[in-house]
């Protein structure tokens, strides 16, 4: 247990798409996992948490990446947290080459919301604090979502299998869906900068409504159901 959170990982067929490289949603995949992981290691886990009612939820994401890790590659994932605002728990990442190299920089907000009320948790009432870093190396874990025409959409059932034990979709199948929805991921061009914040749960069995637009490299993405789920920003090279 420290102040930082490292995870080595061998990458391998089930991490990569179709270009050898590692796939958007399990970016995300490892990025959760490492704060699931180190919060637990700073006593703050399911006894804290989700055996009281409390959910984690992610409310904006950044990522900007140098070089996308590739099938076979060693790499290390390194988390730490933010010094807490109020509700708000920031949490930062780096993806490491074998070499130490960093490839990939991120940030997080995370909050703490009620099982029942699906409304926002106050930590303090619940004993719930982590101490935060400062290493110097932070990206913002805010970033401007710059809004475009929207000229693609397309509807989505959320399935049973994209249903995490929060009982909403998971944030890391948006990307799935996202990708899947405009073709430039397809068309195997290179994500540079990725923002995401998410505003509303879609449950099981929503229908949710994915619009695009884009210019320059850039796609501006949003999906809602009745109202607003999440937008997106992604900048491809």
């Amino acid at each position: 247990m420290g102040d930082f959170y490292e995870r080595q990982l061998l990458l391998g067929s089930e991490h990569v798409d179709c270009f050898r490289r590692l796939k958007t949603s399990t970016l995300f995949e490892l990025l959760q996992t490492a704060s699931i992981r180190h919060t637990e290691e700073l006593g703050m886990g399911r006894e804290k948490t989700l055996d009281r009612g409390l959910l984690w939820v992610i409310t904006r994401q950044h990522v900007l990446i140098d070089r996308w890790p590739v099938y076979d590659e060693r790499v290390t994932v390194r988390s730490w947290p933010g010094d807490t605002m109020h509700v708000l728990f920031p949490r930062y990442y780096e993806i490491l080459s074998e070499d130490g190299t960093v490839l990939i920089r991120a940030a997080a907000l995370w909050n703490l919301i009620d099982m029942q009320t699906r409304s926002v948790a106050f930590p303090d009432e619940y004993g719930v604090q982590i101490a935060g870093v400062d290493t110097g190396r932070e990206i913002p874990y805010i970033s401007r979502i710059r809004a475009l025409p929207l000229t693609g959409k397309r509807s989505f059932t959320v399935p049973y299998s994209y249903v995490d034990l929060n009982g909403h979709m998971n944030n890391t199948r948006y990307f799935d869906l996202v990708e899947d929805s405009i073709p430039a991921s397809a068309e195997g061009r290179v994500l540079a900068e990725i923002c995401a914040e998410y505003s509303s749960e879609a449950r099981m069995g929503s229908e949710l409504k994915i619009e695009w637009g884009s210019e320059d490299g850039l796609f501006y993405v949003t999906g809602s159901t009745d109202r607003l789920c999440f937008k997106m920003g992604l900048s491809y090279r």
